[in-house]
């Protein structure tokens, strides 16, 4: 009862601060053409300046939604979006990805089509500026370069060739402190306008269009930078002195309230795991030597063979070559692991379809509604079932391997790093086809971590390795089906 309690208020206490938040806001969604956007403005707000804000690769608009919160309690409107291929968009990303004038130009042109619908908003006084993370930081600088409407960019985490001494106007280039190339990078654009510059130096005035900024967040990553008090506010701050404005209204740092609510989730999963069937023993280990065997096999054996293997068969970047790399990784594990002895046990097949239903709806809700799209448009139903092909051979060897969450620690960490060490050769042995697979790999991380906690609650009760392996399979290629963008070749 303890331990329900507790989770309990953590996760009251997560919903409680992220709903605060939204107070006093009005959120609607409609769409421009076939893009979704979010708008966000202050009840009875005077009109005010636009600010469109755009998510990185393999983002949506929730993962903005801290940003597009501060400015809209600051008066702004605040307007985001999920880029083509991303979130619920139904339209897939397209052309050359390694080319300017490929999909960066076509996500160009969407941030025109954006903006456009943005300042024809009621609560528009006219003028507009763009925020944009990551890839979406190169974007908007390009479109800021292009657009003289834009009177201002704000760059988070940025990475562009694209910046010259005087375009885009008004840029401020903010970077995480564990950035370091991306801080460098930074402070040779600014030097760009003054060689005398550093770090948080403002150079020029950003009241007659030429003022330019880079600043850093401190104790903060890629990731992180979207959810840090110092960013949020400079993003703020620079934007008053752009629009001679002077703003009000609370900061909205909701990472500790996300990380409060999703720890609550993930401490939840073991008083309800109680409540399923108890088992009666758990399989019993593999000994050193063939745990060995059917673990490092696998994690050698499959990049290689699928180096010779053309994968292209979903309308996802790389999605599909994860697919057939999951399927062959698991086959062969599950293959080694009953030659080598292992015992399989039975399926609780109430507990795996408890452990997928607490995962997707339960966890993947809260992420849907407060992190990042989790709840997946038509078009990725049939990507998810692909991947799901893979996935649950996967999750079942791991499990087994496992035995059910039972095994000791470094088990799991062997288990964990045999199968990132597999992907990170998949890549290196065919980087130019297999790159963004490099930036999904930390959802992998992420999934291990979160969802092996809530798995392993169920499968140490139900001592059952296939319940918790079907669970996290399906978990598994779930969000995997969600995160990856939609793409298609032209």
């Amino acid at each position: 009862m303890a331990a329900t309690m507790a989770a309990l208020a953590l996760c009251i206490a997560g919903i409680w601060q992220l709903e605060a938040a939204r107070a006093g806001l009005t959120i609607a969604t409609l769409q421009a053409g076939t893009t979704p956007i979010t708008i966000y403005r202050r009840a009875g707000a005077a009109a005010a300046p636009v600010v469109v804000i755009a998510h990185g690769f393999a983002g949506s608009r929730q993962l903005m939604e801290a940003y597009a919160l501060t400015l809209a309690q600051a008066g702004y409107v605040a307007v985001s979006f999920d880029f083509e291929g991303h979130g619920r968009n139904p339209t897939p990303m397209s052309g050359d990805v390694t080319r300017i004038d490929g999909t960066t130009r076509k996500l160009m042109s969407e941030i025109g089509r954006v903006t456009d619908a943005a300042m024809s908003l009621p609560g528009s006084d006219g003028r507009v500026a763009l925020l944009g993370h990551s890839m979406a930081s190169d974007i908007i600088v390009r479109q800021a370069a292009s657009d003289p409407r834009i009177s201002a960019t704000v760059a988070i985490s940025m990475f562009s060739e694209a910046v010259t001494a005087t375009a885009p106007r008004n840029l401020l280039i903010m970077s995480g402190e564990w950035e370091t190339a991306l801080r460098r990078d930074a402070l040779r654009n600014l030097k760009l306008a003054d060689p005398a510059a550093s770090e948080g130096d403002t150079v020029g005035d950003p009241a007659d269009g030429g003022g330019r900024r880079a600043v850093v967040a401190p104790g903060v990553e890629h990731v992180s930078v979207l959810y840090s008090t110092a960013a949020l506010r400079e993003a703020r701050d620079w934007l008053d002195r752009v629009f001679g404005r002077t703003s009000s209204g609370p900061v909205a740092a909701t990472g500790g309230a996300i990380a409060l609510l999703l720890a609550g989730i993930v401490a939840l999963a073991w008083p309800l795991a109680q409540l399923l069937p108890k088992g009666a023993s758990p399989p019993p280990a593999l000994a050193l030597r063939p745990f060995a065997i059917a673990t490092l096999v696998p994690a050698v054996l499959t990049p290689i063979v699928l180096r010779f293997v053309d994968t292209r068969f979903l309308p996802v970047l790389v999605a599909d070559y994860l697919a057939v790399h999951l399927f062959v990784y698991g086959a062969l594990s599950l293959l080694l692991l009953r030659l080598q002895g292992a015992r399989f046990g039975r399926v609780a097949w109430i507990a795996a379809l408890a452990l997928a239903l607490y995962g997707i709806a339960g966890f993947g809700g809260a992420l849907d509604r407060y992190v990042a799209s989790f709840m997946p448009i038509a078009a990725r139903l049939p990507i998810i079932a692909a991947i799901a092909v893979g996935a649950v051979p996967y999750m079942l060897a791991d499990s087994i391997a496992n035995q059910g969450g039972h095994a000791a620690l470094w088990r799991t960490l062997w288990l964990r790093t045999a199968f990132l060490a597999s992907l990170s050769g998949a890549v290196a042995l065919d980087l130019k086809r297999l790159f963004f697979l490099l930036i999904i790999i930390p959802v992998i991380v992420l999934f291990f971590i979160v969802f092996g906690l809530i798995g392993g609650c169920v499968g140490r009760r139900t001592c059952s390795p296939l319940a918790e392996g079907i669970g996290l399979g399906l978990i598994l290629a779930w969000s995997l089906g969600v995160s990856f963008p939609m793409f298609v070749a032209g």
